[in-house]
């Protein structure tokens, strides 16, 4: 091999087939669906059951509430407390998770298939009937505490938390924590937690997933003995708008007195899940900083060295979810790194991507998205997806040739209708007196100054 050439990398190959598995499709009487993704080749099997109890749909005085009471499942039922779940479910050899947005909670299970029928009774078993200890409830509350606490004072989360409440109005649920306040979690009890299970774990509207080495006869004979009796609806939910605080562009610095650097967030409410040409979307953003060599890492890592890197992107959910821009920059090179960001951004809505850019856009989305769905962990969460965002049964079988099919021109039209650098909200969280004077000679907009 002493011949071979070393000094430019070898030609990418073509890609390669991919069909995304198939799914079958069922619902029971009470409302609730049931998917499986049968997959033979190891055996094991995961669930997935979506419930439609998410963060969107709460007011303010209740905010996190939805977070703990998912947090606090695992405490015990009325058969057994958090110790004997724990251990019925690792002498299976189960793995449970739960997981709360701000769409849906989703609790999770992976196990051998041939104990599927042990594991989801389990499983349902959580949902159904939970207990919510009280001592349990308390412990979980004050780690939630512990945590909103932290928050506030790690200077990035307090920039994404403070930039949220930038971006929308007042009222709207995504520009508060997903956790909530301290005030709006400090009260939630025992009973609260009982209220809301009974009124928001409910089958209408969720869904039941399961693939693996399993058979959808038996998936679904299974999921009718244990969720048959599981009836009602949640109350009536309405996606977020997505409302702008404001659509004249501007600054917010919190003043974090002695900092060496700046936490930048800039952004502006974004696009849904459901947007339509939602690939050409991706695409877009892919190439402004969704990817190591997109235009904003290239301007201020690589041609500028103001940052370890950058990112920008759009947090899908049932609403308008925030488009964001994140990085930390030294606090010297903070209003030239807004310069650059911002400027960055305008040129690419102004010019739009070059056809190399989508086309190397393209040909990663395409080529990454065989190598998520290798579990079936992963298969189960793409297909739990569908049913937490109301998509088409469809989405993901097309999903790879809709993004092979995004042109220059597509991408352009919706960085265009989604991207809007003239509304942005730049909050910066740095040392106020040290950068200040410069982000007012940016002329992008006022500049205001809070404490945290």
């Amino acid at each position: 091999m002493s011949g071979a050439n070393r000094t430019t990398p070898p030609k990418a190959g073509p890609l390669r087939d991919f069909a995304f598995p198939t799914v079958v499709r069922s619902r029971l009487d009470t409302g609730l669906a049931v998917d499986v993704v049968p997959i033979h080749h190891l055996p094991v099997a995961t669930a997935f059951l979506v419930i439609p109890a998410g963060e969107d749909t709460l007011s303010e005085e209740r905010a996190g509430i939805a977070v703990l009471a998912g947090d606090a499942l695992e405490g015990g039922t009325r058969r057994r407390s958090g110790v004997e779940l724990a251990e019925a479910l690792e002498t299976i050899g189960a793995d449970l998770d739960v997981g709360t947005g701000w769409n849906a909670t989703t609790v999770s299970l992976s196990c051998l298939a041939d104990r599927l029928d042990e594991a989801l009774g389990l499983l349902g078993e959580m949902v159904l009937e939970p207990a919510f200890p009280e001592a349990e409830v308390a412990r979980t509350r004050g780690q939630h505490l512990a945590r909103i606490q932290q928050r506030s004072m790690d200077p990035g989360a307090l920039a994404s938390d403070r930039a949220a409440r930038e971006i929308y109005a007042p009222g709207e649920p995504y520009g508060r924590p997903l956790l909530g306040s301290l005030e709006s979690v400090a009260d939630m009890g025992r009973d609260s937690l009982i209220g809301f299970a009974e009124s928001y774990y409910r089958p209408e509207g969720g869904g039941l997933v399961v693939a693996g080495d399993v058979d959808p006869d038996e998936v679904r004979a299974l999921a009718a003995g244990i969720f048959g009796g599981w009836e009602g609806a949640p109350p009536v939910r309405s996606s977020p708008k997505g409302v702008a605080r404001s659509l004249e562009r501007r600054i917010v610095v919190v003043d974090r007195p002695g900092s060496v650097q700046s936490e930048l967030r800039m952004g502006h409410p974004g696009a849904p899940r459901n947007v339509p040409r939602y690939e050409s979307l991706v695409v877009a953003t892919a190439v402004l900083g969704g990817t190591f060599s997109s235009r904003l890492n290239l301007n201020l890592r690589e041609k500028h060295g103001f940052t370890y890197g950058v990112r920008s992107r759009i947090a899908y959910r049932r609403g308008p979810g925030p488009f964001s821009v994140v990085t930390a920059v030294d606090t010297a090179v903070t209003a030239r790194a807004v310069q650059e960001a911002v400027g960055e951004m305008e040129r690419y809505v102004r010019d739009g991507p070059t056809k190399e850019e989508v086309a190397s856009a393209r040909d990663y989305l395409a080529g990454i998205f065989p190598l998520r769905l290798e579990t079936t962990g992963q298969v189960a969460a793409r297909v739990a997806e569908l049913r937490v965002y109301d998509l088409p049964d469809d989405t993901w079988a097309g999903h790879r040739e809709r993004i092979r099919a995004v042109t220059r021109r597509a991408a352009t039209e919706a960085a265009r209708e989604h991207i809007r650098p003239g509304e942005l909200a730049i909050t910066v969280v740095g040392d106020a007196a040290a950068v200040v004077p410069e982000l007012e000679g940016l002329d992008l907009g006022p500049v205001e100054v809070h404490t945290p």
